[in-house]
């Protein structure tokens, strides 16, 4: 049930988004459901691959897509648990994340274009500053909860004190910008542009179209929901009825996707060269969050 929440929220994401950027500059815009008219039309096209690639390019589409849906099995939903668990399933999670990105970076590098392997360099740079903020974020809820698995991680988590719920909400600002950065997205990157020397992720999937090109979108969509979901299950008890799980789940997706919309109508993109200081900033707010964890736990003094 939590997989098939996932997908069908993934599939009208992207169009949410569309939609209040185009309200927000005074547009009608297209219909919320163009980008799944988009993926359909992607996956009836035959890919193409250049002579000097090799295997790499044409299977990192399919890793990529494949680590996404590996993820997503991991994440419970309130009292439905994931259908993979097990302790220390929340560091296996981060590394099924970076899998994927692995093999769309070696693709890149795989086409021998110079012009791939900078945005290549760029997309592992900012992943391996942003991954220590998201490393100390879930290990210090961890902590909290005095557990290392996803399933039990969230339903001991308790939110009833003032500290508590400032760490909820820092940790809900921390995953939002960690959710901007993963799918490049303002003010991080900005997916519209094609100017070469401001180009990050979309450098990185140039050659591909087709079907590959349908996987890595929709790939993309799906970490948004994953994302959101770990929002989600920060504030929902497994108490709650199957009904209102997947209302609050819903709400908190909707809610994720307009704020990112609002995001990329009003705020401009960072300077390239401003940006790895504004991904390092994230790592001191998750430090934050683990000596508020220590203190909620009487062992900072």
């Amino acid at each position: 049930m939590v997989l098939a929440a996932i997908i069908l929220l993934s599939l009208v994401f992207p169009g949410i988004i569309v939609k209040v950027k185009s309200k927000t500059s005074g547009r009608k815009g297209p219909s919320v459901w163009q980008p799944v008219y988009d993926l359909v039309k992607l996956f009836r096209k035959e890919a193409v691959y250049s002579k000097t690639t090799s295997w790499i390019f044409a299977w990192a589409p399919v890793m990529y897509f494949a680590s996404v849906i590996m993820a997503a099995l991991m994440l419970p939903l309130g009292k439905h648990g994931a259908v993979i668990s097990f302790q220390g399933d929340f560091i296996f999670f981060i590394y099924l994340l970076g899998l994927g990105k692995f093999f769309m970076i070696v693709a890149a590098l795989d086409t021998g274009s110079a012009f791939e392997g900078m945005g290549a360099s760029r997309e592992a740079l900012y992943s391996m500053l942003v991954e220590p903020a998201f490393f100390i974020l879930l290990a210090s809820l961890a902590l909290l909860s005095g557990t290392t698995s996803f399933e039990t991680f969230f339903h001991s988590l308790t939110f009833n004190s003032s500290i508590a719920i400032f760490i909820g909400v820092l940790a809900t600002y921390l995953i939002f910008h960690v959710a901007l950065l993963e799918n490049s997205r303002m003010p991080y990157d900005d997916p519209k542009t094609h100017l070469e020397l401001t180009m990050i992720h979309e450098v990185m999937v140039l050659d591909y179209c087709g079907f590959d090109l349908a996987l890595i979108q929709w790939a993309g969509h799906l970490k948004f929901v994953l994302y959101s979901l770990l929002v989600t299950n920060l504030f929902i008890a497994p108490s709650f009825p199957t009904w209102l799980t997947l209302l609050v789940f819903v709400t908190i997706t909707l809610l994720f996707a307009v704020a990112v919309g609002f995001v990329e109508s009003f705020r401009a993109r960072h300077k390239l060269r401003n940006n790895n200081k504004a991904i390092v900033i994230l790592i001191p707010i998750a430090i934050l969050i683990f000596f508020g964890s220590m203190l909620i736990m009487n062992k900072l003094f």
